[in-house]
């Protein structure tokens, strides 16, 4: 498909231009549409069923939350809310939202709104719900009046505004009117949005392409000069790295994620094209499964972090990641630094000779994303770095919903499984409660970890007033957690997107899940 298939295709609302390599932009009229290619589908616009970092990428060009994050190091900024406050007891949180904030079919967003989203994502317990859900529930959640929202806690939660960044709100008219079986709209939203975010859909088919349009009249504003801005943007998906890089050579793309690091080493050379390369915040970990198999003992678990070669993985990334110094990255609150594993040979064995099989002989799966080309190198690397201790690694490469499901349950969950696992938040509650027994088979805890003091330190930490005390509570999670070893700490790769070089308002934030940007300030430069 070339570039005039691709946006005939998206509607036959865009009209193809006749544009120099240099200029690949499209054009709507005399405005720029931008052309953001990935390799995930958008299977699920519902903000309330669904986040991974495409379906939120387009959600937050949709929708609008109360607060948002800006900046690195992150921090929560206003958004549809303008003010808050927070009770001395920190029960109660009210936010005053802003006098001018509509949704796109001209309705006016107030604290109902708020009220109606928030109770819809608790009462649907999917996606975002298990942000919320220990510590708010619905019926607590009170429209004071038509600009004041107010939000009264089980407990005393310090995080809680962390997480309101991926909250969004939808218009409750246009849900209700399009609610199926009691079905809280969700059918609907799937395909629809009803938000007040800078864009409307123009089309989408869940899994090759979305376009949107933007909106003129966006209520906040846009960050760029009229003239500048953009018709729409249009998202289109392309599952190989090959394809994607030849395509932003081509200027049928505008930009791009998910690039393997030879890629991107090659477009940074390149005239005319643009390389970020910023600290990312989304640590790879080679999960262990710490209740069924082999790696149920906690001493090969410590012998394969010691005989692990972590320089390769340096390598591999071409020198653009970061050995993790510790189980909380970088944006985390209260992170600390600790002596990590690192390659030892010597002390690999000295654990190994601790283990029911000292000699080896045993066949370890590693299983990957299929198609992740990193993953599968990091998986060699792997294989090579246990061969010493006899230790066989049987690379497997699966689907994304595939390699979730088998963790999900620890008698299915392979000894070893790749994942990157975005923190999401500032919240030192939200990485801790990866090693607490709750977390046990979700995609964040296939190491199945089961330690009854982790659990009663993150549940403690949760709820603790007094900073000292809860940074002291952080800071022995840290050390239980690496103590006991349920995964291979490796590093985090930076953030990196290749773009055209007439790409403007590109914004780099940590918190970004994968290949995430924020869509909303970018536009094509005029010349």
């Amino acid at each position: 498909m070339n570039r005039r298939e691709l946006l005939l295709g998206a509607g036959g609302l865009v009209a193809a231009s006749s544009l120099s390599p240099a200029y690949g932009f499209e054009r709507e009229g005399n405005r720029r549409i931008l052309v953001f290619s990935g390799n995930q589908p958008v299977p699920i616009l519902d903000p309330h069923q669904r986040y991974d970092w495409s379906t939120r990428m387009m959600q937050r060009c949709l929708y609008d939350p109360l607060v948002r994050y800006e900046g690195t190091p992150a921090r929560v900024i206003p958004w549809l809310a303008e003010s808050w406050e927070t009770s001395a007891d920190g029960l109660t949180w009210t936010f005053r939202l802003v006098g001018n904030a509509k949704f796109n079919n001209g309705d006016a967003l107030d604290a109902e709104a708020v009220r109606f989203s928030f109770q819809r994502g608790l009462r649907l317990n999917k996606g975002i719900s298990w942000m919320l859900s220990r510590h708010l529930k619905p019926e607590n959640i009170a429209a004071v009046d038509a600009r004041t929202v107010r939000f009264t806690l089980e407990r005393a939660y310090p995080d809680f505004i962390s997480f309101l960044p991926l909250w969004f709100v939808v218009n409750p008219k246009q849900v209700m009117a399009n609610v199926e079986d009691d079905d809280d709209g969700q059918k609907w939203l799937t395909t629809n949005a009803a938000g007040s975010g800078p864009f409307t859909i123009r089309r989408w088919d869940g899994q090759t392409v979305m376009a949107l349009a933007a909106v003129p009249e966006y209520w906040k504003g846009w960050p760029m000069s009229d003239a500048d801005r953009p018709a729409g943007v249009i998202y289109r998906v392309m599952r190989e790295s090959a394809p994607r890089k030849a395509a932003l050579q081509r200027g049928e793309v505008d930009i791009a994620a998910g690039l393997t690091p030879d890629d991107l080493e090659q477009l940074a050379r390149m005239p005319n094209m643009v390389v970020t390369n910023d600290t990312g915040a989304a640590p790879f970990a080679i999960m262990m499964n710490t209740q069924k198999g082999p790696t149920a003992d906690i001493n090969l678990r410590k012998a394969i972090a010691y005989a692990f070669d972590y320089d390769a993985l340096i390598a591999i990334h071409k020198g653009d990641a970061k050995l993790m110094d510790g189980p909380f990255p970088f944006v985390t609150e209260g992170r600390i630094t600790l002596d990590m594993p690192r390659r030892d040979l010597d002390r690999a064995k000295q654990y190994m000779a601790r283990t029911a099989t000292p000699n080896g002989g045993i066949e370890l799966e590693y299983l990957q994303v299929a198609g992740h080309e990193v993953q599968r190198q990091i998986g060699l690397v792997l294989l090579n770095a246990l061969q010493p201790l006899g230790i066989r690694v049987n690379i497997v490469g699966q689907p994304w919903p595939t390699l979730i499901g088998r963790g999900a349950n620890p008698e299915t969950a392979a000894a070893m499984t790749a994942v990157y696992v975005t923190p999401v938040t500032t919240s030192p509650d939200t990485v801790a409660s990866q090693y607490a027994s709750s977390a046990a088979g979700q995609f964040w805890g296939i190491h199945h970890l089961r330690d009854a003091e982790i659990d009663r330190m993150v549940a403690e930490g949760a709820v603790e007033l007094d900073a000292a005390k809860r940074m002291a509570l952080y800071a022995r999670i840290q050390r239980r957690v690496l103590e006991l070893q349920p995964v291979v700490f490796c590093m985090t790769a930076n953030q990196q997107w290749a773009m055209r070089s007439y790409v403007r308002g590109f914004q780099h934030q940590a918190l970004n899940l994968t290949g995430e940007v924020d869509l909303f300030p970018l536009f094509a430069a005029r010349g």
